[in-house]
């Protein structure tokens, strides 16, 4: 997968794999947007996951941004096309993103989030999806799509509901409030937080650790954590309807419009 900048993208970092420990890391990059997740990105994530799955001499994956940010979540100036219908937006959200979280989730490798400067929205969505969350002291996180007009989608949701539980999560999407990294580790987001500038060392510290143990019970451990996770009964097709019907609502015109016009929204709440 060739490095570009075009549309941002999401490469497997050879230089800072840490060669022979087994350690591996997924850099999201799109300059001048903190790194704001195009469907290209969320793609090449989807395949840059499964590479490293599938590659026996990884035992643990670190996922970073680029430039001193995570990731600022979705890539709006995308979405008048790529959700600009019903269908479009559930494919936008199950076909486009939900393969890559569930990349992530169900890799068979350990993940390590190492979280530096913005993780908002679809970046929080990574790294709730990650195995661990590792976090400079000046980092931001939040899930403001509640000033876009729209909600979680379902396969969004459910990393981070498994993560923090339901009262953190309402808050997070009720209020859609920025916050800092400790409050963050306070919620239950974070595993750890450090000085900013120990972020990367303590991250890939981690990550070592884990790739000097075992990887078969690594393994099996997320394969029983996973599964011995309480689960709700899946949802219906009328309640998966449901989750995208402010697809064609006026808040949601409004707030993306509002969004890529720099102004404050005007919802109607319809």
């Amino acid at each position: 997968m060739e490095p570009t900048t075009a549309g941002g993208c999401v490469t497997i970092d050879r230089v800072a794999a840490h060669a022979g420990e087994g350690v591996a890391t997924i850099v999201l990059s799109h300059p001048g947007k903190l790194n704001a997740l195009s469907v290209r990105m969320w793609r090449e994530l989807h395949a840059c996951v499964s590479q490293l799955a599938a590659d026996d001499e990884v035992r643990a994956i670190v996922v970073r941004g680029a430039d001193g940010h995570f990731a600022a979540g979705a890539d709006i100036e995308e979405f008048p096309v790529e959700r600009g219908t019903e269908a479009a937006l559930r494919h936008y959200h199950n076909d486009i993103i939900a393969p890559a979280l569930d990349a992530l989730a169900g890799c068979r490798h350990p993940t390590v989030a190492l979280i530096e400067g913005v993780c908002v929205g679809g970046g929080l969505e990574i790294a709730a999806h990650c195995d661990l969350r590792i976090a400079g002291e000046a980092s931001r996180f939040g899930i403001p799509i509640n000033q876009l007009g729209f909600s979680m989608a379902p396969g969004e949701l459910r990393g981070v509901l498994g993560l923090v539980g339901r009262a953190v999560a309402l808050e997070l999407l009720l209020e859609g409030r920025i916050f800092g990294a400790h409050e963050a580790r306070e919620k239950g987001l974070l595993t750890r937080v450090t000085h900013e500038r120990d972020a990367a060392a303590e991250a890939y510290a981690a990550a070592r650790r884990i790739a000097a143990g075992a990887p078969l019970a690594a393994r099996i451990n997320k394969m029983l954590i996973r599964r011995m996770t309480p689960q709700a009964e899946p949802l219906t097709e009328s309640e998966w309807v449901a989750a995208f019907a402010y697809w064609d609502s006026h808040d949601h015109r409004e707030g993306v419009a509002a969004f890529l016009e720099k102004r404050v929204p005007n919802f109607r709440g319809h």
